[in-house]
C-alpha cells in the first residue's frame, strides 16, 4: 500500500516536471501512468490498454461535442474579427488610464460567452500590448491581467457560463449551469476584487520603481484596420455571446415548459454553441471566404485540446484502480468539516497534478462524485453547492507552472516564468485556492 501511494506521488511529480519542461502530455501521461502501475504491482499492459485507454476514450466520447463546437465557435469569432471588434470597443470605452480593467473586462466577457481561453489570449494580447504601451506600464505585467480575466472567474464561478468547467458537475449532481447562484456571485467577488486590487498594486509598485514599457522585439504590430471593419462591427461580437448564454440557460426552461421535453446540460451546450456558430456566421456573411477556414481551423484545433485533457484523464483512470488511491480517497472523505471541503481539496489537488481544470475535476468527480452525491442525501442546496465548489476548485491549482494555458500565454507574450508567473500565480492560483477552501468551509456550515 505504501509503495503504491509512493508510486502515485512519484507519477504526479513526474507528470508535472515533464509538462513544465515542455514535453507533450500525450506521451508523458501514459509513461507516468506506467510508473504508477509498476510501483503498485499492476500489470503494465492491463494498465495501459485497459484502464488508461478506457478512461481517455470515455472522456473523448462524453466531451468531444463541447470541445469541438467551442473551438469552432471561438475560431469563427476570432477570424471574422468579431471578438477583436468587441474587445476594441471595450478598450475604447475604458481607455489606457485604466489599463488593468481595459484588459481584464474583455477577457471576462469573452470567456463568459464561451470563447476558448486560448483564443482569448491570442485576441487580447495585441490590444493589451498597445494599452500597456500607451499607459507606459511594464509589458511583463500584462500576462497577469490577461490570466485574471481569462483563466478563472468566468470559467468556473459565474452562473450560467457555457465553459466546460461549469458543465462537467451537472452529470454527477443532476444540477444545471446556474447552480448555486448566490454562492457563485460571492465567489466572483472574493476572487475578482482581491485579484484586481493586487494587479493595481503591482502597477503602483512599478511606477514607484520607475519601471517603463519596454517593447517586445518579437512582437509585430497588428494592423487593426487590415480588414476594414466598420465601427459598429462590435455588435457582431456581442450578439453571438448573448445568444450562447440565453440558449444555454433560458431556452431549455422555455422548451420544457412549452413541450415537456427536457434537454440535458450536455445537449443544451451543443444547441447553444451551434446557435452561436450559426449566428456568428450569418452576421459575417460579407466575410464568407473567412468562414470555412475558421471552421476548419477550429475543428482541427479541438483535437489537440481534447486529447491533452483526455490523456490527463487517462492517467487519473490508472491512479484510481491502484491500491494507494483508496488511501487518498479516505483522506479526502474524512477531511474535517463538510463534504464541500473534502471536494474542494480533492479537485484542487487533482487539477494541480494534471495541470488541467476539466481533467482534474473529471478525475475527482468520477472517483468521489457519487459518494458526495449519496452523502448529500437529495438535498438540492447541497448538490448545487457541490457543483459550484467543484467548478471553483478546478480553477485553482490547475494554473501551476506546467499548465498548458500558462505556457501558451507566456509564449505569446514572450515573457518568462521568472518575469511574469508571480502575477499569474497570485491571481489565478493562490486567490482561487484560498477562496474555494474558505467558501467550502463557510458554506458547509450554512447549508
Amino acid at each position: 500500500m505504501s509503495l503504491s501511494l509512493f508510486g502515485i506521488i512519484l507519477g504526479l511529480v513526474l507528470l508535472m516536471f515533464l509538462a513544465y519542461k515542455g514535453c507533450s502530455i500525450i506521451w508523458v501521461a501514459p509513461v507516468c501512468a506506467v510508473v504508477v502501475a509498476v510501483l503498485s504491482g499492476y500489470a503494465i499492459l492491463d494498465a495501459y490498454i485497459g484502464d488508461y485507454m478506457k478512461g481517455m476514450a470515455d472522456y473523448v466520447f462524453q466531451w468531444f461535442p463541447p470541445f469541438f463546437l467551442g473551438a469552432v465557435y471561438g475560431k469563427v469569432m476570432d477570424m471574422t474579427g468579431s471578438a477583436r471588434s468587441l474587445a476594441d470597443a471595450i478598450v475604447r470605452l475604458i481607455g489606457p488610464k485604466f489599463a488593468v480593467a481595459a484588459v481584464v473586462i474583455p477577457c471576462l466577457l469573452m470567456t463568459y460567452g464561451g470563447i476558448s481561453l486560448f483564443v482569448v489570449v491570442f485576441v487580447i494580447y495585441p490590444m493589451g500590448y498597445s494599452i500597456y504601451r500607451a499607459a507606459d506600464l511594464p509589458r511583463t505585467l500584462l500576462p497577469g491581467a490577461i490570466a485574471t480575466g481569462a483563466f478563472g472567474i468566468t470559467m468556473t464561478a459565474v452562473p450560467g457560463t457555457p465553459q466546460i468547467q461549469n458543465l462537467i458537475p451537472t452529470d454527477y449532481y443532476g444540477t444545471t449551469t446556474m447552480a448555486a447562484p448566490l454562492l457563485s456571485l460571492v465567489a466572483c467577488a472574493v476572487m475578482l476584487l482581491p485579484a484586481y486590487i493586487y494587479l493595481e498594486w503591482r502597477v503602483r509598485q512599478s511606477r514607484r520603481k520607475g519601471l517603463h514599457f519596454v517593447p517586445d522585439p518579437k512582437h509585430k504590430e497588428v494592423d487593426h484596420d487590415s480588414k476594414a471593419l466598420p465601427s459598429w462591427h462590435w455588435v457582431t461580437g456581442i450578439i453571438p455571446v448573448v445568444v450562447v448564454v440565453l440558449m444555454l440557460n433560458v431556452f431549455p426552461l422555455v422548451l420544457e415548459n412549452a413541450t415537456g421535453f427536457v434537454l440535458t446540460s450536455s445537449q443544451a451546450m451543443v444547441v447553444a454553441l451551434l446557435c452561436g456558430i450559426i449566428v456568428a456566421c450569418l452576421l459575417n456573411l460579407n466575410q464568407a471566404k473567412t468562414l470555412l477556414p475558421a471552421i476548419n481551423e477550429g475543428a482541427n484545433g479541438s483535437m489537440g485540446a481534447i486529447m491533452n485533457t483526455a490523456c490527463a484523464v487517462g492517467f487519473g483512470s490508472v491512479v484510481k484502480v491502484v491500491p494507494g488511491f483508496s488511501v487518498l480517497t479516505n483522506i479526502a472523505l474524512n477531511m474535517p468539516g463538510s463534504i464541500l471541503f473534502s471536494e474542494a481539496i480533492a479537485v484542487n489537488l487533482l487539477a494541480g497534478a494534471t495541470g488541467s481544470a476539466s481533467g482534474g475535476m473529471s478525475i475527482a468527480l468520477e472517483a468521489l462524485g457519487p459518494r458526495f452525491a449519496e452523502m448529500a442525501a437529495g438535498n438540492t442546496a447541497t448538490l448545487e453547492a457541490l457543483h459550484r465548489i467543484a467548478s471553483i476548485s478546478s480553477g485553482g491549482l490547475d494554473t501551476l507552472p506546467h499548465n498548458g494555458a500558462v505556457l501558451t500565454l507566456l509564449a505569446v507574450s514572450n515573457c518568462t516564468h521568472k518575469e511574469s508567473y508571480l502575477d499569474i500565480c497570485v491571481t489565478t492560483c493562490i486567490i482561487p485556492l484560498v477562496a474555494s477552501l474558505l467558501l467550502a468551509l463557510v458554506w458547509g456550515v450554512m447549508i
